[in-house]
């Protein structure tokens, strides 16, 4: 019956309500056995004899005393300012009084003992005279079941019983309001993986509303995950198609005789064996974004000197760029810092990206490998700055989002026309770089060339 949170909310509420009912009902029900409703109208009674009383007009205020104490039946005694007894109206009938104590917590209804233990309500006067008027009762004996009936019960029936039940209602929106947002969020995920599922509408407390707007992120994270799961897929099964197509179509000319002369048949196998190398590459690849996505790239930190890293890898490509016509120049600063890194996959990573430039700068061109040093507030201090700029095409803006995404290729303008790679060297750098605790970004407009920039942190001393 109240397995759904929306029905344990309401009860939980529900609980506390009858809870803080009780005990304002046993508090209550204390008060009233203390000072039930005949003992406050005992006392309203010598409250309005005193008064009676004060206002004598002119009489002797003992002749007045006398007289309300026979006409309403009550006890009248008159302290001195030192408290002593200066007149009591029923000295010969009852015990003796003294003047009331204070306690250290009085009762809404005054009462006292007399020398035998009986028990007064009394109403206590100081006059203008310092001394005292005290109008006294017997405390009246009210039975336990008259309290209840008399006293507790009506006010419970009137008062109680609707409070209870306009708090179990305000319970219940209450507990609708909590538990709505959280159902809406229940079913959304019951229906997950689904791509078509929609994001909830943040409603209900605060809280309530940070989880839905959580759990929308989370959604639009898998949908993301999933869209580049399939999209994944979906590449790597055109980029093995091509080179495989190409490898079975020449083994196959191969196997059946059409390659029938040696420069045919050392053309087929000069192609299937440049697609391998294509498919091994790519494999490789694949492999190497397989483990710094799961963490476990063999990655090895050690103290690097960037501007030999630069200066080797602009000597290792100088016969590629003497035959592209392209310069490729390296500018550092003098005494530059070491950085905390791994060299040979920094190399990787500056290596894919003077690789890139040099495929897409045309002749005459320059690509320039430059070092500075500064300060960056989200990677904690000094950095290192990397950057690799060309005087190529450039990129066009609705590239630039996509660049180092898996499989993406800009347009064939930027590449001249060819097909390079599968698109993953700039996502494996990308990955590299997030691996030493660097970022990379690129900047690029259309004739103006490209600059790809590698934030690295300084090792701390």
């Amino acid at each position: 019956m109240f397995s759904s949170l929306r029905s344990r909310l309401w009860l939980s509420y529900a609980l506390l309500v009858v809870t803080a009912l009780s005990v304002v009902a046993i508090i209550l029900f204390v008060y009233l056995i203390r000072n039930p409703f005949l003992y406050r109208q005992t006392l309203e009674r010598l409250q309005a004899v005193q008064t009676v009383v004060l206002e004598r007009d002119g009489q002797s205020l003992s002749v007045v005393a006398q007289r309300a104490s026979k006409n309403f039946n009550v006890r009248i005694v008159l302290f001195s300012a030192d408290q002593q007894v200066l007149l009591d109206t029923a000295a010969k009938k009852e015990p003796a009084l003294q003047f009331p104590k204070e306690k250290i917590l009085p009762r809404s209804t005054p009462i006292f003992r007399d020398e035998k233990k009986s028990a007064w309500i009394y109403s206590l006067e100081k006059l203008p005279d310092n001394s005292y008027i005290m109008v006294a009762a017997p405390r009246p004996r009210v039975a336990l079941t008259n309290v209840f009936t008399d006293d507790f019960l009506p006010l419970i029936l009137q008062s109680g019983i609707f409070a209870l039940l306009l708090s179990l209602v305000v319970a219940f929106f209450f507990a609708r309001w909590i538990a709505d947002p959280l159902q809406k969020v229940v079913i959304a995920a019951r229906q997950m993986p689904s791509a078509a599922i929609k994001a909830v509408e943040p409603q209900g407390p605060h809280e309530v509303q940070e989880l839905t707007r959580a759990f929308n992120g989370m959604i639009q994270r898998t949908q993301a995950s999933q869209k580049s799961q399939r999209e994944f897929v979906a590449n790597v099964s055109h980029e093995l198609k091509t080179p495989l197509t190409s490898v079975q179509g020449f083994a196959q000319a191969l196997i059946d005789g059409t390659a029938d002369t040696v420069e045919s048949r050392q053309q087929a196998a000069q192609i299937i064996y440049d697609e391998s190398a294509r498919m091994h590459r790519m494999v490789l690849d694949l492999l190497d974004l397989a483990r710094l996505d799961a963490g476990t790239a063999d990655i090895t930190m050690s103290p690097v000197d960037i501007s030999a890293l630069l200066n080797a890898i602009a000597e290792k490509f100088t016969p590629q760029s003497q035959r592209a016509g392209v310069e490729i120049k390296v500018k550092t600063v003098a005494a530059l810092p070491a950085v905390s890194a791994d060299g040979d996959r920094l190399a990787q990573v500056f290596t894919n990206l003077v690789d890139n430039a040099l495929k897409f700068t045309p002749q005459g061109g320059v690509i320039t490998l430059s070092v500075t040093l500064e300060s960056d507030s989200l990677l904690s201090g000094r950095i290192m700055l990397v950057s690799v700029s060309d005087t190529g095409a450039g990129i066009s803006a609705d590239d630039l989002p996509h660049i180092f995404d898996r499989f993406y290729q800009a347009d064939p303008a930027r590449k001249g026309g060819e097909k390079h790679g599968a698109g993953l060297g700039l996502a494996i750098a990308h990955e590299i770089v997030q691996a030493h605790g660097g970022k990379i970004s690129v900047r690029s407009r259309p004739g103006e060339g490209t600059s790809f920039e590698v934030f690295l942190p300084l090792m701390k001393k």
